[in-house]
């Protein structure tokens, strides 16, 4: 989580499947795809309804960051 200029944290920013297909280049089936590996190769979702999920920011950061640093399998 962020500061804002009052001191205050800003809430984790959650987002969706399209979003997170934009920021990582991958495409839904290759996401989840990942997911199905032993162990999963990708950040596991959190499950907002029946039907909808989402991703932490922070942990798609993370795995980008980790893609970039050299730790991509």
């Amino acid at each position: 989580m962020q500061a804002n200029p009052s001191g205050k944290t800003q809430p984790e920013r959650l987002l969706r499947l399209p979003e997170v297909e934009s920021i990582v280049g991958l495409r839904k089936s290759s996401i989840y795809e990942m997911l199905g590996r032993t162990p999963p190769a990708f950040p596991a979702p959190i499950k907002l309804s029946r039907r909808a999920v989402c991703w932490p920011a922070s942990h798609i950061e993370k795995w980008v960051q980790d893609r970039i640093n050299g730790g991509a399998k």
